[in-house]
């Protein structure tokens, strides 16, 4: 029987008290009774229109079905024809804006829960499965994946399946890119993405991990000496914005990145960090999108006051409805229609305060969001000890700098064709190394776009 209930079943959750001081998943995920009775909510559509709203493309309506029945490994395998990360993606994907947009059980109620069957389905293989894949026979060919983030972990996987040779390089000491170092343990564990690599291990991928590429070895060395055929670029975006004031030198001010790779690669809240970070008892994150929330609620556990400082209002927020609710729920204070001016310090260069000002919405600008202006003469100082800023990134220049004749954008954003090729014969890329900050499941898009060309192109050879 096809449950008509115009709501999805809620997802459990930890209390936010309790949770606010803990680095444990926030979310609890479906139980079994739960994920059978939310997939029996989907209509099976003929014309399938949530699966056009997915970049990788997954079968919605038939993993589903076969979720609805109790096949939950045969739910997993059919997602495992075009997604690589689905326990990844079950957690972090914004449905909301892309599958479940499109379901045609949103016109009239709540969408399918979509990203939490997905949830559910890949939890259940990853507790139950115990085989693993089955490794292709090699076909010859030998690639080089840059960067062990969502992009480059899907190109590799692609290419793995087809048998190919696959090494991917990763600058830091544990692979899973923006997975590891950028998203919170409370929202992926990072078990969860292990597990995802040593898929990938197990289907003959090597994981070279602290080697810079366009330090450690250039892309020519890797094509002319090491006899790799091709690259793919999926070094991501890591390269922190700052704003433009007078003190953001100043002791205590971050960029989000750092604070949440100390946070979440190194673990600088337990004791015996080798990498310690400053407790703060207020803090200031500014900017409104899901890396804002990421440090506006790991500062909440680290004890702090903590205020979110984004000059437009809370209409007008980037971050996910469900991120800025949690953050909400566990005590992140809002501060919208304001913009910081300066940052003051103490007599020891500490930050001591932010000065703000007041901000209102104007007319629409070229986006269609209304432009914040300031409101003459309402500035005032916010006492904190602590800002973080949470305002986007841009690729690392490293690669560009060492790659001759390699085409950036004037952001720095390598510039490539529909199959991700770049300006250089041989060398690919995707992910936010060519968008800029993006979504987990867009980069994940471009690494299989780039994945099949290459098996196009070295197949052509």
């Amino acid at each position: 029987m096809p449950n008509m209930s115009l709501k999805k079943n809620p997802m459990p959750a930890q209390d936010p008290n309790v949770r606010n001081k803990n680095y444990e998943e926030v979310t609890l995920g479906y139980t079994e009774e739960m994920a059978l009775d939310e997939a029996l909510r989907c209509l099976n559509c003929k014309n399938k229109p949530c699966v056009s709203g997915c970049p990788v493309m997954i079968h919605i309506p038939e993993f589903i079905a076969e979720a609805a029945k109790g096949n939950f490994e045969e739910a997993y395998q059919i997602i495992a024809q075009t997604s690589s990360l689905p326990a990844v993606c079950g957690r972090v994907c914004p449905q909301e804006s892309q599958c479940e947009k499109y379901c045609v059980r949103g016109i009239k109620g709540e969408p399918v829960g979509i990203g939490r069957l997905e949830r559910f389905v890949a939890d259940w293989h990853n507790n139950h499965a115990c085989d693993a894949p089955p490794r292709p026979a090699p076909n010859g060919h030998k690639v080089a994946v840059i960067g062990s983030g969502p992009a480059g972990l899907t190109c590799a996987g692609d290419l793995a399946k087809k048998g190919y040779d696959v090494t991917v390089f990763e600058a830091l000491h544990l692979a899973g890119g923006v997975l590891v170092y950028g998203i919170p343990e409370f929202r992926l564990p990072k078990a969860i993405v292990q597990k995802e690599v040593d898929g990938l291990k197990a289907l003959g991928v090597t994981v070279a991990t602290d080697t810079v590429v366009g330090r450690t070895i250039s892309i020519d060395e890797l094509m002319e000496e090491e006899g790799f055929e091709a690259v793919f670029i999926g070094s991501g975006a890591g390269l922190p914005m700052f704003m433009s004031i007078p003190g953001i030198n100043y002791k205590g001010v971050f960029s989000a990145n750092e604070f949440l790779t100390r946070i979440n690669l190194m673990k600088a809240y337990l004791p015996d960090s080798d990498t310690p970070i400053i407790h703060p008892k207020k803090v200031a994150v500014v900017g409104g999108g899901n890396v804002a929330m990421d440090a506006a609620r790991c500062s909440k556990r680290l004890g702090a006051e903590v205020h979110i400082v984004y000059r437009r209002g809370m209409e007008e927020l980037p971050a996910r409805h469900e991120e800025v609710e949690h953050a909400e729920e566990e005590g992140v204070i809002f501060n919208t229609l304001n913009n910081p001016v300066e940052i003051l310090a103490d007599e020891d260069d500490n930050v001591r305060a932010i000065r703000c000002i007041k901000m209102e919405l104007g007319e629409p600008d070229a986006s269609g969001r209304r432009s914040p202006v300031e409101i003459v003469g309402s500035e005032f100082d916010m006492e904190v000890d602590c800002v973080i800023m949470a305002l986007g990134t841009s690729p690392n220049p490293l690669i560009k700098s060492t790659t001759e004749g390699l085409e950036v954008n004037r952001k720095g954003c390598i510039v490539v064709n529909e199959e991700g090729l770049t300006s250089r014969p041989g060398v690919y890329a995707g992910g936010d190394a060519v968008t800029g900050a993006a979504t987990v499941i867009l980069a994940m898009g471009a690494g299989k776009t780039a994945a099949k060309a290459i098996d196009e192109q070295l197949n052509k050879a």
